[in-house]
């Protein structure tokens, strides 16, 4: 009788892991899965990042049979995983500078790959190297950037929260416009982070031509994991770059961090793509496209923007931001991306005011 019995999931788009067959079910869910980074760190509550990294890092661990070593840059990852001299990492892991995670992890993997050499080794380690936004699209720009350019055998993983969380939520160069930070204040005609600045590292590292990137955010977590699993399946220089809402810097209740990272992908704020050797292979459609208001008044950061006073000439030119990531990317039904898309920053620098 129990086998007759079906059962259906409604007013979701998620199915249940014991409605797909055993290869298709989430890494997490699985009894033996690898728990590279375990339960006692101190991250805040709701840390999107720490979500993401779990996630990421045992998508690898299973990816290479357990074969990996992680280089992390400084930053909140860092501090909450590793207090010393305790650490919430189950496998081997370097603590690097601020700026020089991806140099450390080409390092690693030359010494990787010389010491398999001599000693007639067939089973190399693989390196990830991983680190925040500030870590990653400023200080460390530069040693990525020679990463990529050499197509050293690295994976680096971004966990973009749009600030220098750690140190105290200023901007970074991934911070958008208009957002509140303690260095973008809500002063002058244009409060938040100025219009025209900053950069889009996944669009950077497809200039360079390495083998894959990608972008994903924690609100598809199983999207993140064949991510990383197929970044895996390559050799040379690899690059993910993770969406991951911090409640404290963002102003979001702890609960809600998934939620809004589903509206910046339902909005078009933050488009979800991969490509290879620079052009773009697959993107995620918007399944339920929103209007960016209902992204923005769920943040703190964006309050100026949905009070009495908000000007809604700043809300219209975040939409059209997102239209044009909508539109450059193909985000809707079968729109294709538009050749290679490009920087928003582009749109922002040739609209400013």
């Amino acid at each position: 009788m129990l086998d007759k019995i079906k059962f259906y999931q409604t007013g979701s788009n998620t199915v249940g892991n014991r409605l797909l067959n055993p290869a298709m079910r989430s890494i997490q869910a699985s009894v033996d899965r690898p728990n590279a980074l375990i339960s006692g760190h101190r991250a805040c509550q709701g840390c999107g990042e720490a979500l993401g990294a779990r996630y990421a890092i045992d998508a690898a661990m299973r990816a290479t049979n357990g074969q990996i070593m992680v280089v992390n840059a400084t930053g909140c990852l860092e501090v909450f995983s590793t207090p010393y001299p305790e650490s919430a990492w189950r496998l081997p892991w370097v603590h690097s500078l601020f700026g020089n995670t991806a140099a450390v992890g080409s390092g690693l993997a030359a010494a990787a790959a010389i010491r398999a050499k001599k000693n007639g080794d067939t089973n190399v380690p693989r390196i990830i190297a991983q680190g925040g936004d500030g870590g990653t699209t400023d200080i460390g720009f530069g040693p990525l950037s020679g990463m990529f350019e050499r197509n050293d055998d690295v994976l680096y993983i971004c966990y973009d929260n749009e600030a220098y969380m750690n140190t105290g939520v200023q901007r970074s160069s991934a911070t958008p416009p208009a957002a509140r930070t303690a260095t973008t204040q809500l002063v002058g005609e244009h409060p938040g982070a100025d219009w025209g600045r900053g950069k889009s590292v996944p669009l950077i590292a497809m200039a360079h031509g390495i083998p894959y990137v990608a972008t994903a955010t924690v609100a598809d977590l199983r999207d993140l994991e064949a991510k990383v699993t197929r970044a895996m399946s390559f050799h040379g220089a690899r690059y993910i770059q993770v969406l991951v809402p911090c409640p404290l810097g963002w102003g979001l209740a702890s609960n809600s961090t998934v939620t809004v990272a589903r509206a910046a992908m339902e909005s078009g704020f933050f488009p979800v793509y991969e490509a290879e050797y620079g052009k773009i292979t697959s993107v995620r459609k918007i399944r339920q496209k929103q209007p960016v208001i209902n992204f923005l008044k769920m943040q703190r950061r964006y309050a100026h923007l949905t009070g009495k006073k908000a000007d809604p000439n700043v809300v219209a030119r975040l939409q059209a931001l997102c239209d044009t990531n909508i539109k450059n990317f193909g985000l809707l039904g079968d729109d294709e991306p538009t050749g290679v898309p490009t920087a928003i920053q582009a749109y922002e620098r040739s609209n400013r005011v």
